[in-house]
């Protein structure tokens, strides 16, 4: 039962994602626009250089700790569920 719940629920979350279908409702473009030209032009010029010469991104330096804090949270969990399952087994609940 629990299995066909989460099935249907994948499945009517992903009936929200669109799709990626090309459509020729209008013939492509062969010449860039003129703001696609001016932002390319302004991002070229705003890259910043660090002290060891590598250049940063235009958001800055990505800081990763709550990814990590999180990622070990949740692997720490589902490794507890396993020792938790695996412990219920053994002892014949």
């Amino acid at each position: 039962m629990l299995t066909a719940t989460a099935a249907g629920t994948l499945l009517g979350a992903l009936w929200f994602v669109p799709s990626a279908n090309a459509s020729q409702d209008s013939p492509a473009r062969t010449e860039p626009s003129v703001q696609a030209t001016a932002q390319a032009r302004v991002a070229t010029t705003s890259v910043e250089t660090t002290g060891d010469g590598t250049q940063l991104a235009d958001t800055g330096s990505p800081d990763t700790t709550p990814y990590l804090v999180g990622g070990t949270l949740f692997l720490t969990l589902g490794a507890g569920f396993v020792v938790y399952s695996v412990r219920r087994e053994r002892l014949g609940f």
